[in-house]
Parts: C-alpha cells; sequence; structure tokens
C-alpha cells in the first residue's frame, strides 16, 4: 500500500522536477544566445571600418539616365561631365574617401565639420578619469562600509544597513545624473573655486554613487565567507577586533574585495547618463581632472540618434560600444571565472 501511494507522488516530482530544469537550462542558454547576438551585431556594425565596402561605379548608361530635372537642351557630353562629378561627390560625402585606421589615434573629435575628425583618444581618456575619480572615493567606503557591517555590526543593525546600501543600485542613474548636475557641482564648485562647474571630477563623484552598492555587496559576501576559526584563533592571540578585521579578515577575503572592484570598475567605465550630465561633455585631452570631459559612452547616448545610417561616424560609435564591450566583459569574466575560484580555493586551503 505505502509503495502504490508513494511511486504516483514521485513520478509527479521528477516531472515538475524536469520541468523546471528544463527552463532553467533553457533561461540560460536564451541568455548566452542573446549576449552573443548583441556581440555579433555590434561588431557587424563596426566591421565597415576595417572592411570598408568597395564604391558604387557608375556606368556611361547610368548617368545618362540620371538627369535629376536638368534641361534637356544640355549636350550628352555635358551630362555625363555632370554626372562624373555627382560621383565622385558621392564617393567622397562625409570624409569616407580620406577617412584611415589611423585617424582613430588622433587628439580630436569633431565627428561633424568640413573635415571630419575621429580621434578616440579623448573619449578613452575621458573615461578613464572619470572612472579613475569614481573608484578612488567609492571603493574606501564600499569596503569599510562592508568591513563594518560583516564584522563590527550588531546583528539588527546589519539587517538594516546591508539592504539600505544595496537599495542604492536600483536608483534609476538619469536621478543620480540630475543630482549631481543641480547639487554636487554646484555644491563642489564654491569649495574649491575651480572653473568649469561641470567636469571629471563632479561625474567621478556621482559615478562613485553607482559604484558602492556593488562593491559593497561582494566586498560584504567574501568577508562574511572567511571561516570563523581565522577570527577566533587571531582574537584567541590577543589581537583586538580592529586588528583581526584588517590583518586577517580583509587578506582572506583579498580575491572576491578585487573582484568587487573589477565589478565596479566596469560599472562605472560603462555607465551613461551619470557622465552625460555631470561631466560638461566637452572632449579636451587633458589630464586636469577639473576640466570637462566627454566618455566613450555618452558620446555614443549623445550621438547615436542624429547619426547618419552606415556612414563612417555611425560605424565608429560602433566601434566604440564594441570596445565597451570587451572592456566590461573582459573585467567581468575576471572577476567570476578567476578571481572567485582563487578565493574558493584559499578557504579550502589548497592555494
Amino acid at each position: 500500500m505505502s509503495e502504490s501511494k508513494i511511486t504516483p507522488f514521485k513520478k509527479k516530482s521528477r516531472i515538475i522536477e524536469y520541468f523546471f530544469e528544463s527552463l532553467i537550462r533553457t533561461i540560460s542558454f536564451t541568455s548566452f544566445a542573446v549576449i552573443i547576438l548583441i556581440f555579433l551585431f555590434v561588431f557587424r556594425e563596426a566591421a565597415p571600418i576595417f572592411f570598408p565596402p568597395e564604391k558604387q561605379a557608375y556606368t556611361e548608361e547610368e548617368l545618362q539616365q540620371e538627369t535629376y530635372g536638368e534641361d534637356e537642351s544640355l549636350s550628352t557630353n555635358e551630362t555625363l561631365e555632370e554626372g562624373k562629378k555627382r560621383s565622385t561627390s558621392i564617393e567622397t560625402a562625409g570624409g569616407e574617401a580620406a577617412f584611415k585606421l589611423s585617424n582613430l589615434l588622433e587628439k580630436e573629435w569633431q565627428p561633424i565639420s568640413a573635415y571630419p575628425k575621429f580621434g578616440l583618444l579623448p573619449l578613452i581618456v575621458g573615461s578613464f578619469k572619470v572612472t579613475f575619480v569614481a573608484i578612488i572615493f567609492g571603493a574606501p567606503i564600499a569596503i569599510l562600509a562592508a568591513l563594518f557591517t560583516a564584522f563590527f555590526a550588531p546583528r539588527w543593525m546589519r539587517e538594516i544597513l546591508k539592504p539600505s546600501i544595496e537599495f542604492l543600485s536600483g536608483f534609476p542613474s538619469v536621478v543620480i545624473g540630475f543630482f549631481a548636475l543641480v547639487a554636487i557641482a554646484s555644491l563642489f564648485q564654491n569649495i574649491f573655486g575651480y572653473e568649469y562647474r561641470l567636469n571629471a571630477f563632479v561625474g567621478g563623484i556621482a559615478l562613485s554613487l553607482a559604484a558602492i552598492p556593488i562593491i559593497f555587496s561582494v566586498t560584504e559576501d567574501a568577508l562574511s565567507a572567511v571561516p570563523k576559526y581565522m577570527t577566533e584563533a587571531s582574537l584567541a592571540l590577543g589581537a583586538t577586533r580592529w586588528q583581526t578585521a584588517l590583518f586577517v579578515v580583509l587578506p582572506a577575503a583579498t580575491p572576491g574585495v578585487f573582484a568587487a572592484l573589477l565589478l565596479g570598475i566596469g560599472r562605472a567605465f560603462g555607465e551613461t547618463m551619470i557622465v552625460l550630465m555631470a561631466t560638461g561633455n566637452a572632449s579636451l585631452m587633458s589630464l586636469d581632472f577639473f576640466q570637462p570631459v566627454r566618455t566613450m559612452s555618452a558620446t555614443i547616448g549623445a550621438e547615436m540618434a542624429e547619426v547618419v545610417f552606415g556612414d563612417v561616424h555611425y560605424s565608429v560609435l560602433f566601434l566604440i560600444g564594441a570596445v565597451l564591450f570587451i572592456f566590461t566583459f573582459t573585467l567581468n569574466a575576471i572577476a567570476e571565472f578567476y578571481v572567485r575560484n582563487k578565493l574558493q580555493k584559499r578557504f579550502r586551503g589548497s592555494v
């Protein structure tokens, strides 16, 4: 009797288990496929930079047929001459004929001009400047907050602090950017007295607000994963709680903290709206942190909607997107597959 009652239940549970396994497998495969398709799409649109399409050649018959409302009294020779001039202007429109890959290494970004310039160096420097400021200010705050939450805070306080800080990651980027534009920019200009109200420093401070929750969350998880026997052994040898936290727990969780920093850098480097609103959007090639800058992500956000489809400018913007994609994907891959494995091996005792 008992076996006959259990058997249908087991069959039903196996069906449910198989259904959820298939669902999870399908979702995982779909997510991976979408990432690959996005990767292929971005590189396909950027490919004309490296493999420019062949110029369209016009035959004499086509040039004779294309009069564009010209006077029929014109001679055939005059029509051919006008058509050849028009063909030449089409080939050189937008600076395509003069574009070379070496133009990407110039120090000026002026895509809309008589002689377009597509130098990526000021955009790359601007992105790194803003990211550097964000990590310098955000990382210490996030790591110390995670250390306090994981090691010093009472349990009731930990249950309040961790969700509150992680709640910041749900703030829309445009809200943080607007706050930086209205409040932070004016406050820091009054304190430091620099010339430009919107600059890399203001953008970096605003970006730190977006990077802190990510760094805090991953660091707190890494600190909480440190075995208790290491803490107890340090306290038993006479070390204080601060000494144990700084010289035992934090070094033991170094791979996790490093992974948190990588994720924070990727978050700050790829942010769009905050830097679009708080950095001044001037593509200046300078190491001064109090001058306006323009980042790669902000350039895509500001110019993609108005660019001519298929133009050199269009392909260069997709090339910038490909660079951002590769950079953030590489950081996330290192943090996920290498650093976390290093952390697990250390805690298992096999470094």
